[in-house]
């Protein structure tokens, strides 16, 4: 049994930016929150459609064929839905109209967890530069959920449509540099790296992609006494 003392939420809310984010990020974690009985819906902020190095790929094909990679790694996991907002991938910007889709879709499931990528982070342990739209939407969600969420008087049209405000208990935020809070996926590391296999258009050889993704596990698990680990910046917000 995991022996962290992570405490098990009804319900997360997980926001991305494309196909393929959360299970390199959270998946592990993911999957650990479910077989405990939590709800977990995805919201994807786009549908990745430049992901690809094929100059001459179709883009409404590549969005297709990435939007059911991510329906079916979802499946894996057993998460409850999927949400697309169609921004154009590449481009996302923490705008105010991303911010009141992400606060209608918090106020809408009301989950007391939201997990998300860290928007303060540019460099990743100095070993890659963090995606823009990564860095946007981890910016648009947290400025979601506090104070925008919160209050009821932003987006007050909301309430019309019987959305109330809603106080989100707390934050994780993958790929961070100041992780303070390292999950046990001892026992869903293989539901991570199955889940992670549903998106073939991405890989050319996704053995060794999952040699990588169970080395950096287990090394971050090593740091705690776990077998492998899941590593995220935790904010608690009052409640």
């Amino acid at each position: 049994m995991p022996d962290d003392k992570l405490p098990t939420p009804e319900r997360v809310l997980v926001v991305a930016a494309h196909p393929d984010d959360i299970e390199f990020g959270a998946a592990g974690t993911v999957a650990r929150w479910i077989g405990e009985g939590t709800s977990v819906r995805y919201l994807l902020a786009t549908r990745g459609d430049k992901g690809s190095d094929d100059p001459g790929a179709d883009l409404a094909e590549l969005a297709a064929l990435r939007e059911a990679e991510q329906r079916s790694a979802a499946d894996e996991l057993g998460v409850e839905g999927v949400d697309f907002l169609d921004e154009p991938d590449g481009q996302v910007e923490p705008s105010l109209r991303l911010r009141e889709l992400f606060t209608r879709a918090i106020r809408a499931y009301r989950p007391e967890i939201v997990m998300t990528h860290d928007p303060t982070v540019l460099f990743v342990n100095n070993e890659w530069v963090n995606h823009p739209d990564h860095r946007a939407v981890g910016q648009a969600t947290v400025d979601a959920v506090f104070p925008t969420a919160r209050d009821p008087l932003n987006f007050r049209e909301h309430l019309d449509e019987g959305l109330e405000a809603w106080k989100v208990a707390e934050l994780y935020l993958w790929s961070t540099n100041e992780a303070n809070r390292l999950v046990d996926i001892g026992a869903t590391v293989d539901r991570k790296i199955a889940a992670l296999a549903r998106h073939a258009s991405q890989f050319r050889n996704f053995d060794e992609i999952a040699r990588w993704v169970r080395r950096r596990s287990e090394e971050l698990g090593e740091r705690a006494g776990y077998r492998a680990a899941e590593g995220f910046r935790r904010v608690t917000l009052a409640r």
